[in-house]
């Protein structure tokens, strides 16, 4: 991979041990650094000593399962994490996303799709970081540079797929987006995240924004999508 390669650290949770066989030395080959937990409650113990910049998480582990482990990291750090679902589980996906996972990847999987999802996470990253540092309609203020949200100057706490989609709307102002729109732009294209996360996603934003003010900023367009008004 590149030379940004060398300073990024991946934590692979995992307990089969076929597969962290098999990862970790394709991640190192790649210039990744890398860390081992085997359980869910040494990816925490790590999670905290390694300060990852990438977590891969498998959702059956044990202990402590891959869930429970995404709901406490989200709770205090937005590191970015790629889950390892059983192929076919679409609740596992759905959950994991819902409960703050970036993307999922199912099992068994090939090297060169993880090593591509890798980097379309960290191009998102970049793309997360652009010269503007405010965004922002009436008194909704979106801080890119600290990835914080207010109404008001009262703070609204969001998670990264939260503020990505925030983003996404603040930066198409009055312009229908649909769906699918909002997937590639989240999610990246060629993913094939079910639109109704999307829908939930609208929901929690809608929500979250709600305590703070009586303005209404997104509107459902019926058969299109949804619009920033």
């Amino acid at each position: 991979m590149s030379e940004e390669a060398k300073n990024i650290t991946i934590l692979l949770v995992e307990d089969d041990k076929g597969i962290s066989d098999f990862v970790i030395p394709e991640l190192q080959h790649e210039g990744f650094k890398t860390a081992l937990a085997e359980t869910g409650r040494q990816a925490l113990e790590l999670f905290e000593s390694v300060n990852p910049d990438l977590i891969l998480l498998d959702v059956m582990l044990p202990e402590l399962n891959g869930l429970e482990v995404l709901r406490r990291i989200r709770a205090k750090s937005n590191v970015p994490i790629i889950l390892e679902t059983a192929r076919g589980e679409t609740i596992d996906k759905i959950t994991g996303l819902n409960a703050g996972a970036d993307d999922y990847i199912p099992k068994p999987f090939e090297i060169e799709e993880l090593l591509a999802r890798i980097n379309a996470l960290f191009r998102r990253i970049s793309f997360m970081k652009p010269e503007v540092s405010n965004l922002s309609l009436r008194n909704l203020t979106l801080n890119i540079d600290r990835m914080s949200c207010s109404v008001d100057s009262a703070e609204i706490q969001l998670s990264k797929t939260e503020f990505l989609m925030l983003k996404t709307f603040l930066e198409n102002q009055n312009k229908v987006l649909s769906r699918s729109d909002i997937i590639d732009s989240i999610w990246g294209k060629g993913h094939f995240i079910d639109e109704n996360t999307v829908d939930v996603y609208v929901g929690y934003l809608r929500s979250k924004i709600a305590e703070h003010t009586k303005d209404e900023f997104i509107k459902t367009v019926r058969g299109a999508g949804y619009m920033l008004v």
